[in-house]
């Protein structure tokens, strides 16, 4: 498996998740498209969101690389949960498309590396595969993913955690040492600069960082639990 050059400029780099979830304050593209390019500002290597109108907004705010995803729905397969949604991403201005990488039934009836193939096909497009286990993330390196990711380990929405919540360093340690020379990235649950330094030692292309950067409303409740 090759690297491309895109990925390969994110090698021991920041990519920051810029995401507002329905109904908060910040949840508008503008709105967004302005935080992306604080982050890019501050050292982000690349930008990660979701939904159509946040992509094309931000593609058009940043010069860094845009990862897109569509999310539809709260249970089973809802990151870029079909074809469509994969294709529409592109459509976006994304450059980099995310998908789940789990084997769980999607809403089209393909499976994953189905969704990959034909995504391929249809599109000129780097994948990161988005897994909850290593076996995921064996699936996404064999149907020849660009980048395979740890964001689904924990099985529970960001807005669901907690400041000791902490990144999946197992699996992540598991993904580098089966697959040493390709890009695994740590997303998920990186909480602090601790977490992010603990999970390049333990073998990480790159990390992600989303609600401890781009999420006041979790930084504020944090802090609040703190001090009351």
């Amino acid at each position: 498996m090759s690297v491309s050059p895109l990925v390969q400029s994110l090698k021991g780099k920041l990519v920051v998740s810029v995401q507002a979830y329905p109904g908060e304050p910040l949840r508008h593209p503008e709105t967004m498209a302005q935080v992306a390019r604080a982050c890019e500002l501050g050292g982000a290597a690349a930008i990660r969101c979701q939904g159509l109108s946040d992509i094309a907004a931000i593609k058009g705010r940043v010069e860094i690389p845009v990862i897109g995803l569509w999310k539809e729905g709260h249970e089973g397969v809802y990151i870029t949960p079909t074809l469509r949604h994969a294709i529409a991403c592109v459509n976006a201005g994304a450059d980099v498309v995310a998908l789940d990488a789990t084997d769980r039934p999607r809403p089209d009836g393909r499976s994953f590396e189905q969704t990959v193939r034909e995504l391929r096909a249809r599109c000129d497009t780097l994948v990161m595969a988005d897994c909850m286990t290593i076996e995921d993330i064996r699936r996404g390196v064999a149907c020849g993913c660009d980048i395979v990711s740890t964001t689904l380990s924990h099985n529970k929405a960001a807005i669901d955690t907690t400041l000791e919540d902490g990144p999946d360093i197992a699996l992540l340690g598991q993904a580098a040492k089966e697959f040493p020379d390709l890009p695994v990235i740590c997303e998920g649950h990186v909480h602090t600069p601790s977490d992010a330094r603990a999970a390049m030692d333990a073998g990480a292309w790159a990390v992600v960082v989303g609600t401890a950067i781009t999420h006041p409303t979790s930084l504020t409740s944090w802090f609040k639990a703190a001090i009351e």
